[in-house]
């Protein structure tokens, strides 16, 4: 008797460990690095003690691989750029609609919201919200090249030898915009755009004689304008933001044509397991406290009402400095990337690599 009553107790004791344990959540988050910092899960995890946070940093490129190769298992918010939904959903079916109700979007930017909203709708429902943007544009030593304004002033010969680019998409937008092209209305036609980057690449080469180095990463970048072995670049505007503490001379310069922006994006992948914690966690992260701790991590602006004001106090200088009201009224949102365009644009920066050693 005594045996079976100490193994009732054991199973009895397992089961209730085991209704314990299938109470804890696992929120699996698939996100860019620095859109996670551990004292915002820390404090989300003490808020909501039954939800263990779980974090893949990625990019925008192996989101979609990583959701494709699962049908969208695996994760269960994932947080790609708002032109990064739209194809990947109708070719992959990767994600799910979101349940609009459950999450404030009232603390939004209407502007960011509705933009988002409008890219991502599909047979009428909404499969993203925006979370933070900001932009590429250029950065500037403003006391060596006060005159670099456009996206064409990379390759001015006023700066030979004393500017970088990274040869990734934004490059070839920025320079089809300052050859007064416009690649967004030309996604609809293919031809036409091919015609577009032809153009672009040819300018680019021709350009090789200008470049002092093509950046790969914020690191050598910033290694480059703070020693001065350069007066410009494209740039991240994050990037700028962060050597203007360093040095007030540097700058982010929104270009004449206007900056390229993003807005990074929540979603949920459509076979994710914890919806529930995925809106705890949107509506956490958008509180105004949050989203201080949120910029302070990422470098950028939360797209929240008054965003720019709940920046940390040295990149809400650095953002003042760079951006007046009509830059931003001249923001050029990336597009929604039509199927084939991303192969078109890589075959033409292997093109541009090839001939400059890029």
């Amino acid at each position: 008797m005594h045996f079976k009553s100490t193994l009732a107790g054991l199973l009895a004791a397992t089961m209730l460990a085991g209704a314990g344990s299938a109470q804890a959540e696992t929120l699996r988050l698939l996100t860019w690095g620095s859109y996670a910092p551990d004292e915002l899960i820390e404090k989300f995890e003490a808020e909501y003690p039954d939800i263990d946070v779980e974090v893949t940093f990625s990019n925008n490129e192996e989101m979609i691989a990583k959701l494709r190769a699962t049908g969208g298992a695996g994760f269960d918010l994932a947080q790609p750029s708002h032109d990064r939904i739209y194809a990947a959903q109708l070719e992959y079916d990767i994600y799910k609609p979101l349940d609009l109700s459950k999450i404030d979007t009232s603390v939004m930017e209407a502007k960011l919201l509705d933009g988002v909203k409008e890219n991502t709708t599909i047979e009428g429902e909404v499969y993203a919200v925006p979370h933070q943007w900001g932009t590429s544009g250029l950065m500037a030593d403003k006391t060596k090249a006060p005159g670099l304004k456009s996206w064409a002033d990379l390759c001015n010969p006023e700066y030979k030898g004393k500017t970088s680019m990274r040869l990734k998409r934004t490059i070839l937008l920025g320079t089809a915009f300052s050859m007064g092209e416009d690649p967004f209305a030309a996604y609809s036609d293919l031809e036409k755009y091919q015609g577009i980057l032809d153009k672009v690449a040819d300018k680019l080469i021709e350009c090789k004689d200008n470049i002092k180095a093509y950046w790969k990463g914020g690191d050598d970048l910033s290694a480059m304008m703070l020693s001065g072995e350069i007066v410009g670049s494209e740039t991240w505007d994050s990037t700028a933001y962060k050597l203007f503490d360093q040095n007030e001379n540097i700058v982010f310069v929104p270009p004449a044509e206007g900056a390229l922006a993003w807005i990074d994006t929540f979603a949920l992948p459509r076979k994710a397991k914890a919806d529930d914690a995925a809106y705890k966690w949107i509506n956490f992260v958008l509180r105004p406290e949050n989203v201080t701790l949120m910029s302070a991590s990422t470098g950028a602006i939360a797209a929240v009402q008054g965003g720019q004001d709940l920046l940390p106090e040295d990149k809400k200088a650095a953002v003042n400095a760079a951006f007046t009201k009509e830059d931003i009224d001249n923001l050029k949102f990336f597009a929604n990337i039509p199927p084939g365009v991303e192969d078109m644009e890589g075959k033409t920066l292997e093109k541009i690599k090839a001939a400059t050693g890029g």
